[in-house]
């Protein structure tokens, strides 16, 4: 079976959207970002699998029935996909009624080392610069 160029379009879209907004400060934006990637990911399972008569044995012939796996994965990239959507979105909810907004703000410790390394990179010395005198 060859894939169709409609959905290895869409799902290239899917990716590339949920990639570009799993990037963004904001929770919202990363909780929309994750489902668009659960979404594409079911397509490409979808995608492998291929056609044929149901997989019950006795409907029809060995040779023509469906393969089960990919619907097996398909419905656990559901639950999974469910659970991570649960979780970003009691997230995102408690960081609104927090602080008032979802925006990721960077750490206090993340702020203190990058302020270090600017003042090292502005004095021009370096840690690998000093050698053991003998």
């Amino acid at each position: 079976m060859t894939p169709n160029l409609v959905y290895v379009v869409v799902i290239g879209v899917l990716f590339a959207a949920g990639v570009s907004m799993v990037l963004e400060r904001s929770l919202t934006r990363v909780l929309m970002g994750m489902i668009l990637l659960g979404n594409g990911v079911n397509l490409l399972i979808l995608l492998g699998g291929e056609a044929g008569t149901p997989p019950i044995v006795g409907l029809g012939p060995g040779e023509q029935m469906a393969d089960p796996l990919p619907q097996i994965m398909i419905l656990t990239a559901i639950v999974i996909t469910l659970g991570m959507t649960a979780f970003l979105l009691a997230l995102a909810y408690r960081s609104w009624a927090m602080s008032g907004h979802d925006e990721v703000q960077d750490d206090v410790e993340d702020q203190r080392i990058m302020r270090l390394a600017e003042r090292d990179q502005g004095s021009g010395t370096d840690d690998t610069d000093h050698e053991a005198t003998p």
